[in-house]
C-alpha cells in the first residue's frame, strides 16, 4: 500500500481538522512483510479458535471478557482489577465505584454486542447500541450515549488550540461511518479480514464519532467483527491487553498513518498483536485443561463431599471469587457444611482466603485467575 493516502487537513477557522479518505475502495497489498505477518496471525488465530473446542468455552468466556473490560478501561485511566469486577458495587470503595461501573458496562456491552450480531449486521446501528450501554450511569452519561456527536471533539490537550489531533467535523460523520459500514460488509472486497478490521479500527478511531468512549468502542469492534465474519466462533480474542502494554506504540502507530500515510506500520503492529494474543490464548486454554486435571485428582480425596465440591468448582470457573455464605445457596448446604467445604478447598490449595480472617471472608480461585 505504498500509494496509500490517509486523508487531508481542512481549515476550520481557528483550527485544522483531519478528514480521512474513504476506505471502501480497492486495495493493493505490496509489502511482503505485511503478508508474512498476516499469514502467521491467521495461523495462530485458527489454532486459538480450534483449541477453544477442547474446553467448555461458554464457561470460560466470561473471564476473557472481564480481562478485556479491565484492560480496555485501564487504557482510559480506570484502576479496577479483575478480582474486583466480580464483587458487588457495595463491596467496592466509594471513590472507585465509577471505575468499577465502567468495567461492568464494558462486560455488558460485549455480551449484548455478541447477542445483537445474531439479528443485526455489523453496522452503525450496532455500534451506537454498544456505545449506549458503555456510557450508561458513568462519567460520560451526559455526552450523547448511543448518538454520534453534534459538535467538534479533539484528542490530547486542554482545548482545540493545543490538541494533539482533531477528528473530522461532526457534519461528516454519517458519510464517513456509512463508508466504514459498507467496507465492513462488502464480501466482494478481497482485502483479508484481519487487515480489514485493522483498517476499520484505525478509521473508527480517526473519525472519533462519539463525544466520549471512542477508544473502548473501537476496541470492542475487533472481536465483534471477527465473530461476525465467522473467523472466531465466540469472542475470545481481545487486543486491549496488548494495546495497554504497548500504549505509546499504539497511539504513535495510529498517528503515523495520518501524518506519514504509513498504513503498513499500523498493519504490522496490529498483526503482531493478533499473533501474540492468540498464542497467549492457546496457552491459557492449555492451562485451564491442566488445572482441571489437577483439581480433579484433589476433589476425589473428598469422597462423600466430592459432588458438592464439583458443583462449587463449576460455579467458580465463571465467577472465581466467593464468600462462604454464597456457598450455601450455590450448593444447597447448611452454614456449617458450607464452611467445611470451603475450608476443604482452601486446604487443598484450590481456594485462597484474601481478607485476612475478617467477617464475610472472601475466597479466590487464584490459580484460575492467574491464568488470565
Amino acid at each position: 500500500m505504498k500509494r496509500f493516502k490517509a486523508g487531508r487537513y481542512v481549515n476550520q477557522g481557528t483550527y485544522r481538522a483531519f478528514i480521512p479518505d474513504p476506505i471502501n475502495r480497492k486495495w493493493l497489498i505490496d509489502d511482503m512483510e505485511v503478508i508474512r505477518l498476516l499469514s502467521r496471525a491467521d495461523r495462530e488465530l485458527g489454532r486459538l479458535d480450534m483449541y477453544s473446542e477442547y474446553v467448555n468455552i461458554d464457561l470460560y468466556i466470561g473471564m476473557h471478557i472481564v480481562k478485556e473490560a479491565t484492560q480496555s478501561s485501564k487504557i482510559e485511566g480506570t484502576q479496577t482489577k479483575m478480582e474486583e469486577a466480580f464483587l458487588s458495587k457495595d463491596e467496592i470503595d466509594f471513590e472507585r465505584r465509577d471505575d468499577w461501573q465502567e468495567v461492568q458496562n464494558y462486560i455488558q456491552a460485549m455480551n449484548q454486542g455478541d447477542n445483537w450480531l445474531k439479528a443485526l449486521p455489523f453496522s452503525s446501528r450496532l455500534i451506537k447500541q454498544v456505545h449506549k450501554v458503555l456510557l450508561q450511569n458513568v462519567r460520560g452519561k451526559h455526552r450523547l450515549p448511543g448518538e454520534f456527536r453534534t459538535s467538534q471533539n479533539w484528542i490530547g490537550g486542554a482545548t482545540l488550540s493545543d490538541a494533539v489531533f482533531i477528528p473530522p467535523p461532526h457534519t461528516m460523520i454519517h458519510e464517513l461511518m456509512s463508508d466504514l459500514e459498507k467496507f465492513a460488509n462488502d464480501e466482494t472486497n478481497p482485502v483479508p479480514d484481519l487487515l480489514k478490521i485493522a483498517l476499520i479500527h484505525y478509521q473508527f478511531e480517526t473519525i472519533h464519532p462519539f463525544l466520549d468512549g471512542n477508544g473502548r468502542v473501537g476496541r470492542l469492534l475487533i472481536p465483534l467483527y471477527l465473530v461476525n465474519q465467522k473467523i472466531l466462533k465466540r469472542p475470545i480474542l481481545y487486543l486491549s491487553d496488548f494495546f495497554e502494554r504497548n500504549r505509546s506504540l499504539y497511539y504513535d502507530n495510529l498517528m503515523r498513518v495520518r501524518t506519514a500515510n504509513d498504513i503498513n506500520q499500523w498493519f504490522k503492529f496490529f498483526l503482531n498483536g493478533v499473533t501474540e494474543t492468540a498464542v497467549k490464548g492457546v496457552k491459557t486454554f492449555d492451562g485451564i485443561l491442566q488445572l482441571q486435571r489437577e483439581i480433579d485428582v484433589k476433589l476425589k480425596t473428598l469422597k462423600s463431599r466430592e459432588g458438592n465440591a464439583r458443583k462449587l468448582i463449576e460455579y467458580l470457573y465463571s465467577t472465581p471469587i466467593i464468600r462462604a455464605q454464597q456457598v450455601e445457596k450455590i450448593v444447597g448446604l447448611s452454614g456449617a457444611s458450607a464452611y467445611k467445604l470451603v475450608n476443604d478447598l482452601e486446604r487443598l490449595d484450590v481456594l485462597k482466603e484474601v481478607t485476612g480472617g475478617k467477617r464475610k471472608r472472601l475466597f479466590v480461585f487464584y490459580k484460575y485467575i492467574n491464568l488470565f
